[in-house]
């Protein structure tokens, strides 16, 4: 039973759930004292590279989970008539567990072939994904910051696919989402903690998306949010190392692989 079950449907909570879970993760991030020493990059950089301010950062961000919103409450409609109202009944934790894993197969392929088009279609990547490399030092906030169109094609889209191709019900979409939706703000989060379990558990973290947003790594790492297979499998893999810089702080280094 759901602490949510008798308050709200699982729709309005997998609609709305992981849209405050942004927020509330991201601002946690924010809210840290500064600690340069786990810093991927110095805060006098984020100041000097990033091309976009904080407030536009926040309005696009708004506006792309305002038609996540719009996209969620519309599939879950439909799906819930597809299915005859849906029965109560819902999946055992190791059905749910399996769809969990399905879904984030599923977001990976969709998001990795997507994401590597724009960035090889000059024209895509021109007047849409070079939005989101607008912040060449990513921070927690920033995640989601992408041209709208984006925003539709390769989040939004692709966690529909990840609902639908993984069979998973609305309960369960409302951990995936939530799970994804952190996993995502923590790639951007610009720190290396230690402890941190996604820098443990996961190749695929805030140093190896930070690769990505630099230079030398944009036609690298595109694999997101979750694995690094795509990646190892088509050659778009970039290993690195992290060193101590001289002015503090640590600096993700590519190596060959």
């Amino acid at each position: 039973m759901a602490f949510w079950e008798g308050y709200v449907s699982d729709e309005t909570m997998g609609t709305f759930a992981p849209l405050v879970v942004y927020w509330i993760y991201a601002g946690i991030y924010h809210m840290l004292p500064p600690l340069d020493r786990y810093r991927l990059h110095s805060r006098k950089e984020e100041e000097l590279r990033n091309l976009v301010s904080m407030p536009a950062v926040v309005k696009g961000v708004l506006l792309q989970q305002a038609v996540q919103a719009i996209v969620a409450v519309t599939l879950f409609k439909v799906t819930s008539q597809a299915s005859d109202a849906q029965s109560l009944a819902q999946d055992s934790f190791m059905t749910q567990a399996g769809k969990f894993l399905i879904g984030m197969l599923v977001m990976d392929t969709w998001q990795y072939f997507v994401h590597r088009y724009m960035h090889m279609n000059k024209f895509l990547y021109r007047h849409v994904h070079s939005q989101h490399h607008k912040l060449i030092v990513p921070y927690a906030f920033g995640a989601l910051y992408n041209h709208p169109l984006e925003g539709l094609l390769l989040d939004t889209v692709g966690g529909a696919l990840s609902f639908l191709f993984s069979g998973m019900t609305p309960r369960t979409s409302v951990f995936f989402f939530s799970f994804a939706t952190i996993k995502t703000v923590d790639d951007h989060c610009g720190l290396w903690l230690p402890g941190n379990p996604f820098h443990i558990f996961f190749r695929n973290n805030s140093a190896y998306h930070d690769i990505h947003h630099q230079l030398h790594g944009t036609k690298y790492n595109f694999s997101q949010p979750f694995f690094v297979t795509w990646d190892r499998l088509l050659g778009t893999h970039m290993p690195f190392t992290l060193e101590k810089r001289a002015d503090g702080g640590l600096e993700a280094r590519p190596v060959k692989d």
